[in-house]
C-alpha cells in the first residue's frame, strides 16, 4: 500500500476511536487492537514505525512508542529488533466453521411464544427518553441533574479504591458477600438518619431499591401470596410481585396515604410508601403508622416499607422511617443509596431479620453473585469522606427552591389543575380537568421539548384514570422550570379549546 494511502488509513482509524475521556495514548490502543481482532492486518507486515503513525495522526511520537509497548506487553504485537513491531499471529488465529458444518448444526429456529412463562414486556412501565438530557424542559423523575453531580468528589472516591490496597480488598470474587465498609457506612450513618438501628447481618446490599423487591418477591412469594399494593402506587414493585403471584390486593390511598382497614387483613404482604407515597408524594402521619404496625402483627402480614425518598425531605423535622418503630420483625426495609446521587450507580439495600437477610444473600448469589465490588468500595469511600453530606445540603438548598417554582408556575399557568402540596422527594403529583388525557398532552409535549409523565401507569386498574401526570423537578435547572410550565399551559389550553369545540 503506498505511504500516502497508509496515512491517510490510519488518521481515519484514529478519528473513529474518538471517545469522550479517552486519552490520546487510549485511543491508538483502541485502534490498532480493533484492526487486530477484526483481521485488517497480515501478520506478516510490520505496522508502521512510531515515526510514521506519529506524523499520519497528529500525536507526538512518545505517546505512539508508549502504546507500542503496553500493546506488546499484552501480546497484541511482537517486537522484531532492528524490524519493528509485528502482529502477534496467535492473536490472528480464529477457528472458523464451514458453512456446511454450520448448516449441519443448526436446528430448527425454536418456537419461544409457548417457552416463556410470562412477557415482562406486555406489563405497564414507567416510560422515559433516553436522550432525556436534550429536552430543555425534562419534568421527569428519578434522573440526576449533571449540574449538581459532584464529580470531583466521585473521581476522588474512585481514585481512592484503585489504591493497590483497595484492589486487594475489591477484586477478590465476595461470593455471597457484601463490602465491609459500606454495610457499616449503611448500619453507622445512613440508617440511624431514618431512626433505624441493624446488626451487620441483617443488612444485604442490592443492584438498586429494584433488585430488593425482586429478591423479596422470589423469596417470599408463591402463585397464591396475598400482596397488598397501593393504588396508585410504584408500577415496577406491581410488576415484579405480578410476576410472581396472581393475588395482588389494589389498597386505597388518601391524603395520608395508605388507608389503614380491614382491606389489609387479607393479605400476606404489605407494600407502602410512607415517607413519600409513590407516586402522590403524601406523607404517612405518624398517628397513623402504629395503626399499621399493631394491624399487622394482629393479621399475620409483613410490610414491606420502600424508603425511596428517604433523604429528600424538605423539612429538617421530617418523619424517621416506619421501620424505626418495629418491634416485632415485621417491616422490612428497603432503601437506596443512589437516587440521590446517580442513579445509573444501582446501589440499594434491605434491613431485615438475619434469618431472611442470610436467604436473600444465598438466592442473589445464585442471581449476580453480588453488587460490583468496586462501586460499593467507592460509595463506602463517599460516605466516610462526608462527599454525601456535604451533597445532601446541597440538594436540600436546591430542591425546595425549585418546589416553591414549580408549584408557583402550575398555579399561574395550570389554572384548572390540582397539586398535592410538596413536602419532600423531587416530584409533585397534579390532577388536571376529568377530560384531561395526559397521554396525549405528554405526546404533544414532547414535540415542543417539554416531557411529563402521565399518571395512568401508576394505577393498577386496566381502565385508569387518565386526567394525572408527575412532574419532577431533579433533573431540570430552576430557572427552566416557570418557562416550561408555562409553555405546558398554553398546550393545555390548546386542547381545552379542541374538546370544547367537538
Amino acid at each position: 500500500m503506498p505511504a500516502r494511502l497508509r496515512s491517510v488509513m490510519w488518521k481515519q482509524r484514529f478519528q473513529l476511536s474518538a471517545e469522550g475521556g479517552i486519552s490520546l495514548q487510549g485511543r491508538i490502543r483502541t485502534m490498532l487492537v480493533s484492526a487486530v481482532l477484526d483481521g485488517q492486518l497480515p501478520a506478516d507486515a510490520p505496522i508502521p514505525s512510531s515515526r510514521e503513525l506519529a506524523e499520519a495522526i497528529g500525536v507526538a511520537r512518545n505517546t505512539v512508542v508508549l502504546a507500542y509497548q503496553q500493546l506488546a506487553d499484552e501480546g497484541y504485537l511482537i517486537s522484531q529488533s532492528r524490524r519493528g513491531h509485528f502482529i502477534n499471529p496467535e492473536m490472528l488465529a480464529r477457528p472458523q466453521a464451514s458453512p456446511a458444518a454450520e448448516a449441519k448444526l443448526a436446528p430448527a429456529e425454536p418456537d419461544w411464544g409457548p417457552r416463556f412463562r410470562f412477557r415482562p414486556s406486555a406489563q405497564r412501565n414507567i416510560v422515559k427518553p433516553g436522550d432525556w438530557q436534550k429536552y430543555p424542559y425534562p419534568f421527569i423523575y428519578g434522573q440526576f441533574d449533571p449540574a449538581m453531580f459532584p464529580i470531583p468528589d466521585w473521581r476522588e472516591c474512585c481514585m481512592k479504591a484503585l489504591s493497590v490496597l483497595g484492589i486487594h480488598d475489591w477484586a477478590s470474587d465476595l461470593i455471597a458477600r457484601d463490602d465491609a465498609s459500606l454495610v457499616e457506612q449503611i448500619r453507622s450513618r445512613v440508617l440511624p438518619r431514618r431512626g433505624v438501628w441493624a446488626n451487620a447481618d441483617e443488612i444485604i446490599v442490592t443492584v438498586g431499591a429494584q433488585q430488593a423487591l425482586y429478591l423479596l418477591a422470589d423469596l417470599l412469594m408463591t402463585e397464591s401470596t396475598a400482596v397488598g399494593v397501593e393504588d396508585p402506587g410504584y408500577p415496577d414493585a406491581r410488576n415484579i410481585f405480578a410476576a410472581r403471584t396472581r393475588n395482588l390486593h389494589p389498597l386505597r390511598v388518601d391524603d395520608s396515604g395508605v388507608v389503614v382497614d380491614e382491606s389489609l387483613g387479607g393479605c400476606d404482604y404489605v407494600m407502602v410508601t410512607p415517607s413519600h407515597q409513590c407516586p402522590t408524594t403524601v406523607t404517612m402521619p405518624l398517628a397513623r403508622r402504629p395503626e399499621l404496625l399493631s394491624l399487622a402483627a394482629a393479621a399475620d402480614f409483613v410490610v414491606i416499607e420502600d424508603d425511596f425518598e428517604a433523604e429528600n425531605s424538605l423539612f429538617a423535622d421530617s418523619n424517621p422511617a416506619l421501620k424505626s418503630l418495629d418491634r416485632n420483625d415485621r417491616v422490612l426495609y428497603i432503601g437506596s443509596l443512589s437516587k440521590t446521587f446517580a442513579p445509573g450507580l444501582r446501589l440499594g439495600y434491605i434491613v431485615g431479620p438475619r434469618e431472611l437477610v442470610r436467604e436473600a444473600r444465598a438466592l442473589r448469589r445464585l442471581m449476580i453473585r453480588h453488587p460490583s465490588a468496586f462501586v460499593q468500595r467507592s460509595y463506602a469511600l463517599f460516605l466516610a469522606l462526608g462527599h454525601h453530606d456535604a451533597l445532601l445540603r446541597r440538594l436540600a438548598q436546591a430542591y425546595p427552591a425549585r418546589a416553591a417554582a414549580l408549584c408557583r408556575a402550575i398555579h399561574a399557568h395550570l389554572p384548572d389543575t390540582r397539586v398535592v402540596p410538596v413536602t419532600g422527594g423531587a416530584s409533585c403529583w397534579v390532577s388536571g380537568p376529568d377530560w384531561l388525557d395526559t397521554r396525549a398532552l405528554a405526546a404533544a409535549a414532547a414535540g415542543r421539548g417539554i416531557l411529563i409523565e402521565p399518571g395512568d401507569v401508576f394505577f393498577m386498574s386496566d381502565d385508569p384514570p387518565l386526567n394525572h401526570m408527575r412532574l419532577g423537578f431533579s433533573s431540570i435547572e430552576a430557572e427552566r422550570i416557570e418557562p416550561g410550565i408555562r409553555a405546558l399551559g398554553a398546550l393545555m389550553r390548546e386542547f381545552a379549546r379542541e374538546q370544547t369545540s367537538v
